[in-house]
This record gives C-alpha cells, structure tokens and sequence, in this order.
C-alpha cells in the first residue's frame, strides 16, 4: 500500500489514496478498497461512502461478498461504477 500512496505523491495525487479505488471484473463482480461506511443497498444498487466522495455501483444480482477494514467484494453483473461527491 505503501509504494501506491508514493506513487500517488509523485504524481500529484495525494488525496486519491483517501478516495474509494476499485477494480471490476465483467460479470463477475469487484474489489473496492477505502470503503468506510454503506450507504445504500440493494441487488440493482449500492452506494459505498470514502474519507472524500463515494462512488455508486449498479447492475444486477449484486450482493456484498466480503466487507472488511475498509475492503469490500461485491459480487454480481456491475454494469456502472459512478464517483459521487
């Protein structure tokens, strides 16, 4: 985790590494990490809050695998991953 916020620094961007980051998997699901609180759930939606902004997921069928210190695992069809403010 280290050498992301590094190269962050480098590269004028401190402040993404307090933002929700992710990486999705088509038709499988994702990985979202600095994820502090859920603030909407259902199987079309969720909304996961950060330290700055969020960012909304819709698709279908989608469930919370796995949510853990600030990672969560979100299974199902992702069709959208949208930054909120």
């Amino acid at each position: 985790m280290r050498l992301k916020e590094e190269i962050f620094k480098l590269l004028g961007g401190e402040g993404e590494t307090l933002r929700v980051q992710y990486t999705v998997v088509d038709g499988r699901g994702g990985y979202f990490q600095n994820v502090k609180r859920v603030k909407e759930f259902s199987a079309e939606r969720i909304v996961f809050l950060g330290k700055r902004g969020g960012v909304r997921i819709e698709g279908s069928g989608l469930s919370l695998g796995k949510y853990y210190a600030g990672d969560a695992a979100v299974l199902g069809d992702i069709r959208s991953v949208t930054r909120e403010e």
